[in-house]
């Protein structure tokens, strides 16, 4: 049996609990650690996979339903992003009225713990208080600060079945959290020493992590949880606010559509300095953008964004082209204007269309 697991039991000594997980977590010799470790400990444990990517507001009220009817006390959340969403929703709307929508009552703290074990090194939603899912089609941010993972194992065995789009998706996932972190109205000192620290193992190990080697696959879930402390404290920015609907709309992984985003806005944002909205002003807008060089290992700002666009080329991951022309449409009035607040340059919605042209291969 896994001893970390063994040790969380022990000191929990959970009566009943709820594993969320996707379908591909019953391959994994963890899954059965767990068994073992809840059947020595006398806990009964039910699973709860009853989810899809993207999750669906319907599946976190099973979610609940599940929860309440086997008297759970304890939640493990094992997969990517989704698992750890619908399992952080379940925790904070257990406690609500069952007859209300729970996206409209105020959280109310509860003492239920997760443990979070992540087989993707990319969301950092392990280290986080926000959580996604969709009610009738529409994105549904919920942020909480009791819903952070108590207990986290980050087991690089995990990665190795992981499929190669999803491990470059998800690299880059991480990647756009750190950088947009960074540069973010909301920084801190704390949160920029996360996102220095992730961005530079992530660009130290990516070989490594790419050819699936162990090294590799365990600094890149400590770099993709180190990420997810940094936007912990200061949220997403437009590249993240941006990537939502490009996703649903062309079929792409959320770290690919993420991290194109982020490719076209970086230049933008450099070449418009005079928008700054960060109340810091232009001249830390641009000592900042040097700082994120200097990280990443260059000089200057335009060699930084030419070494990102660099890997985006190495990894072969393609811009798709635009199918209808009111696609566009549809993108530029998606896009949260509460991430929008966040980023540094004041951008419009006929620059968002703009900038979706050129992700879409409309440059002209």
């Amino acid at each position: 049996m896994n001893q970390r697991i063994e040790e969380i039991f022990q000191k929990e000594k959970p009566a009943s609990v709820l594993l969320v997980c996707g379908g591909s977590f019953h391959r994994q010799k963890m899954y059965q650690d767990l068994l073992e470790t809840a059947t020595a400990a006398g806990a009964r444990l039910t699973e709860f996979s009853e989810f899809e990517p993207n999750p669906k507001y319907e599946s976190v009220v099973q979610g609940v339903e599940t929860f309440l009817a086997k008297q759970c006390d304890f939640i493990v959340a094992a997969g990517g992003g989704s698992a750890m969403d619908v399992a952080k929703c379940i925790k904070l709307f257990w406690n609500m009225d069952r007859g209300q929508n729970y996206l409209t009552q105020k959280i109310v703290e509860n003492n239920v713990k997760i443990l979070a074990i992540p087989t993707t090194a990319g969301t950092g939603s392990e280290a986080t208080r926000f959580a996604v899912i969709y009610e009738k089609g529409e994105k549904q941010s919920v942020s909480h600060p009791s819903c952070v993972p108590q207990y986290v194992i980050l087991e690089p065995e995990l990665l190795v079945s992981l499929p190669e789009y999803q491990r470059k998706a998800t690299m880059l996932d991480a990647l756009c959290h750190a950088i947009e972190s960074y540069w973010s109205v909301n920084s801190t000192n704390e949160s920029k020493e996360y996102a220095k620290e992730a961005i530079q193992e992530i660009f130290k190990y990516q070989d490594s992590y790419l050819h699936n080697e162990k090294e590799g696959n365990d600094k890149m879930l400590h770099a993709a949880c180190t990420a997810g402390r940094a936007i912990n404290v200061t949220q997403t920015t437009a590249g993240h606010a941006m990537c939502y609907k490009l996703t649903s709309l062309y079929g792409l992984a959320h770290g690919h559509a993420a991290a194109l985003c982020v490719e076209v806005l970086w230049p933008y944002m450099t070449a418009h300095q005079e928008d700054c909205v960060d109340v810091r002003g232009s001249s830390y807008l641009k000592e900042m953008f040097q700082e994120l060089a200097k990280i990443m290992g260059c000089k200057k700002t335009e060699e930084a964004i030419r070494r990102y666009q660099e890997l985006l080329k190495k990894l072969a991951l393609p811009n798709p082209v635009l199918k209808e022309e009111e696609d566009l449409q549809i993108l530029k009035t998606s896009v949260n204007p509460v991430r929008l607040k966040n980023n540094p340059v004041r951008l419009s919605e006929e620059i968002l269309e703009g900038l979706y042209r050129e992700i879409l291969n409309e440059k002209n």
